[in-house]
């Protein structure tokens, strides 16, 4: 569900921080070893950032479906496309079903999307930075 906020500087200013102390803790990791810590870890990266853009307008997204209503944001809210949405909405499943179900991500699926990852990661960095400045 979605509530309008007054947007949070601090707030975000805070989860850009921790987004990127967390991106930066994942440079000392193996993905064939640690695939599974790697995926959640790109998932709460991408959904703080999201987050902290979505404060930025005055938007937050609670209750059941909040995560996927927050990465849906970043279609509406930022120039993300189908495809990245896609594959962002693509690792949350990944992610919840290793969270909840205790399923272990192959470190082929990092192989395959790792790059794309990045890539809606660090736009999603550019973004929030330049809206903080």
């Amino acid at each position: 569900m979605i509530h309008k906020v007054f947007p949070d500087i601090e707030k975000t200013k805070s989860i850009f921080k921790m987004a990127l102390e967390r991106e930066k803790s994942l440079l000392k990791l193996d993905y064939k070893l640690f695939a599974t810590i790697i995926a959640e870890n790109y998932y709460e990266i991408i959904k703080e950032l999201s987050t902290a853009l979505l404060l930025l307008e005055g938007i937050k997204f609670v209750g059941e479906n909040a995560h996927k209503e927050i990465i849906d944001g970043m279609k509406k809210y930022a120039d993300f496309s189908e495809e990245e949405i896609s594959i962002s909405q693509d690792l949350r499943i990944i992610r919840n079903k290793s969270m909840y179900e205790c399923r272990q991500v192959n470190p082929l699926y990092l192989e395959n999307n790792r790059y794309n990852l990045l890539k809606i990661i660090d736009k999603l960095k550019k973004i929030v930075g330049n809206r903080l400045k």
